[in-house]
């Protein structure tokens, strides 16, 4: 270990088994726990601080997960074409292409889970990388168990999602667009697939099942991420922004995702199933 690194650890103000922003690390075998896991998930980590990349990759081991960790938004681009993964963990803070690049570049070649390693304090990174599409993040120095949690709770609405997808046939009919349930397709009036991402079908789909009910934030966040995942209220601003825009529902002065004042928001349209 270089003087480099020795002064950094030595200079760290973590405690209780966090992993630093770049790269300290205590005692994290004090955190490791057994998890009946019925699946294996495969997740691919990318992270460029090696100290990060291994100590992540032998705890989620023990969970009974697969690991493939690599250093870069390079080596990432180079496997996946070749392997299947359950879930990404990317920090954005990458050498080269950075981290909010390379979502950009996921989000249009897959809707796999992604959850981001951000910085404290770097709260424009977190939105921009809600806005492209990811569905968590956590926070460096951050705790194991924590991280281990919100990926539960993120492979578990994925799953969910999996399953009505493939159990339900329906196709919702609502102001002129149609949302193919079954195949995962959003089509505007004019026919045209307009490409949603996980958390945007979503959502989508929360709000058509109770079309004309107001839904607040709170009953968002059950419906959407789980209280497991530690709620982020602003997220859901975020992902209805981003939703009307697919819609072309102007913001401002919108009429198919409403806000209700001091309320939430509403999907105001009528909705048929076919």
């Amino acid at each position: 270990m270089g003087r480099k690194r020795r002064a950094k650890i030595a200079n760290c103000n973590i405690s209780n088994g966090a992993l630093c922003r770049r790269g300290c690390y205590m005692d994290i075998n004090r955190l490791m726990e057994t998890a009946t896991i019925t699946v294996n998930p495969h997740i691919l980590v990318i992270d460029d601080d090696r100290e990060i990349r291994e100590l992540l990759a032998r705890y989620l081991e023990r969970q009974h997960f697969r690991v493939t960790a690599v250093r870069d938004a390079r080596e990432a681009r180079r496997i996946w074409p070749t392997t299947p993964f359950q879930m990404v963990i990317l920090d954005l803070m990458l050498p080269g292409e950075g981290g909010l690049d390379f979502a950009r570049w996921l989000r249009a070649e897959s809707d796999v889970p992604l959850l981001m390693l951000t910085a404290l304090g770097e709260e424009n990174d977190r939105i921009i990388g809600l806005e492209l599409g990811a569905d968590d993040y956590v926070s460096k120095p951050f705790n194991p168990r924590e991280l281990l949690a919100r990926m539960r709770a993120v492979l578990r609405r994925a799953s969910e999602v999996g399953e009505k997808r493939e159990s339900g046939s329906k196709t919702l009919f609502f102001n002129g667009w149609t949302l193919e349930s079954a195949r995962r397709r959003l089509l505007n009036p004019d026919g045209t697939e307009v490409p949603l991402t996980g958390g945007e079908y979503d959502l989508l789909v929360a709000l058509l099942d109770r079309a004309n009910k107001v839904l607040t934030r709170d009953m968002l966040l059950d419906l959407l991420r789980g209280r497991q995942a530690g709620p982020f209220d602003r997220a859901i601003d975020v992902a209805i922004s981003r939703l009307r825009r697919k819609l072309e529902d102007d913001g401002r002065h919108a009429q198919l995702i409403k806000t209700v004042r001091g309320g939430g928001y509403v999907l105001a349209a009528e909705v048929t199933r076919g």
